[in-house]
């Protein structure tokens, strides 16, 4: 499975991943460099993908896969 992670590179070219991940292996990545410096609001991230993600979230499908997980009270 491809995953995509945010990560800073220092001047010195370390790499820092701003969350962590568990990997069975080691693998191979791939590193995109920005133009732009880090964010440092990972809120925003969050508020501007639910709009997104909401769209898969609130369908009918994805209702009836979870409703397993949601007991009667």
């Amino acid at each position: 499975m491809i995953q995509t992670l945010e990560a800073v590179i220092d001047e010195h070219g370390t790499v820092r991943l701003l969350e962590g991940i568990r990997l069975s292996s080691a693998r191979r990545a791939l590193v995109t460099i920005l133009e732009d410096e880090p964010s440092t609001n990972r809120a925003e991230t969050a508020l501007l993908s639910e709009v997104a993600l909401a769209e898969d979230w609130n369908r009918p499908e994805e209702d009836a896969a979870w409703a397993h997980l949601q007991q009667a009270q």
